[in-house]
Parts: structure tokens; C-alpha cells; sequence
């Protein structure tokens, strides 16, 4: 991800190299992870919904931190599993049925409906009005098994990259604060940040749309 960076901003830099001064200022190098088997089921078969194009399939899920005092605040995290992009983050000290309904709706006005929502089997998630309006527009709910979170895994990995590189290195005074600051982040995961599966690509990249320079007929 850091040879991304300044390969994306026209700096040609290989991966050796990077790490060799990534050790040599002594900053910490992530240990490879070993690598986790497919869920399967009973009867031999494997259980696995995959994002088979852009607004094929959202993830979402909720995340918990405290502001300065001790004051719990929740997020709420939707992505696009295809393309990685964090499509909202909605902050508020409480998160419910109607909170979780409202953010859909404005992504659904935005971007028009998926066809599966995956989620995890929260109160919030499977409300009875969170469901009939995820029907309502044409998508279809795919919770994962309880005690499952790893069926989840695209938000689960999302959400621990939202933890490592912002949450755990930022002291909110206020919900407003975190707000502000989570957004901000957000907009830099999509559009600076590479991914890996994008071939160190952000997903939602800046679009510059030229000044015509063309001569002026007089």
C-alpha cells in the first residue's frame, strides 16, 4: 500500500525499496497473515456470496468507540464489496432501525438499490422495517449465520483498517469532532488510499476534468 502511494502520484518506486527504507526508519512491517479456509456446509458445500460487479452487493455493520470522557458514539459502515468504496459512515451516539433505514435510503436515491445488503443478524438489521424496506426497492437481505463474523468478511476487514488507521490514532472531543474527522477519512479511503485488490488503486480516484487550453477564434 505505501509503494502505492507514490507510484499513483507519478513516482516510480519499487516494492524492495520502499520496504528497505520503510525498516531502515524503523517503522513496523506487517507480519504476513496465514491464509483461512472456505465455510462450508454439511452436505460438502460451500457457502459464499461474492460482489459480482459495482452496486452488486453492500456490506454493513456497526462500530462502537468513545469520545473524550467516555461517551460511547456508533457508526454505522456501508461498502461496495466489488469496488471497496466506503459508501457512508453515519456517526451518532445511538443507532437504530430507523437510522440504519434512512442511510439506505439516501444511498438508494444516490445510487439506486443492490442486489444483496449482507449483514450480520443485529437487532438494527433484521427490524422488521429495515426488511420490508429492502424488499420494497428490489434488494435482497443476506444475513450471515450467528457467531459467524468472518461470513461478513469484507466489512470485517474494512472495519479493521477504520480501527488501525484512524480510531485508534484520534482523540474526539466531540461527537461533532468525530464527524468531521470520520468523514474526512472516509474521503481519503476512496479516492488516496490504494488497495491491494484494486491493484493499488483507490477505489473512487479524483476525476480532473481539464481546462479547454484550445486557441481562441478571433
Amino acid at each position: 500500500m505505501i509503494t502505492g502511494l507514490p507510484n499513483n502520484s507519478g513516482w516510480h518506486v519499487n516494492h524492495k525499496r520502499a520496504e528497505r527504507t520503510w525498516r531502515r526508519e524503523g517503522l513496523k512491517v506487517p507480519q504476513k497473515q496465514s491464509k483461512t479456509g472456505r465455510l462450508w456446509l454439511n452436505d460438502g458445500s460451500c457457502v459464499r456470496l461474492r460482489p459480482e460487479g459495482s452496486n452488486h452487493d453492500w456490506s454493513y455493520d456497526l462500530f462502537q468507540d468513545r469520545t473524550h470522557g467516555g461517551r460511547i458514539f456508533r457508526t454505522l459502515n456501508i461498502i461496495d464489496e466489488f469496488t471497496k468504496e466506503a459508501l457512508v459512515i453515519r456517526v451518532k451516539r445511538r443507532l437504530n432501525s430507523t437510522v440504519v433505514a434512512d442511510a439506505l435510503t439516501d444511498l438508494f436515491i444516490l445510487r439506486g438499490p443492490p442486489e444483496y445488503i449482507r449483514s450480520d443478524n443485529g437487532a438494527e438489521f433484521i427490524a422488521k422495517k429495515v426488511r420490508a424496506w429492502i424488499g420494497a426497492v428490489g434488494a435482497n437481505p443476506a444475513f450471515i449465520v450467528p457467531g459467524l463474523p468472518w461470513e461478513n468478511g469484507y466489512c470485517e476487514s474494512y472495519n479493521a483498517r477504520f480501527r488501525g488507521q484512524l480510531l485508534n490514532g484520534e482523540g474526539f472531543t466531540t461527537l461533532r469532532e468525530a464527524q468531521i474527522l470520520i468523514e474526512r477519512w472516509r474521503r481519503h479511503y476512496n479516492t488516496v488510499r490504494p488497495h491491494s485488490a484494486l491493484g493499488y488503486r483507490p477505489p473512487a480516484p479524483k476525476s480532473i476534468v481539464p481546462i479547454d487550453q484550445s486557441p481562441t477564434m478571433h
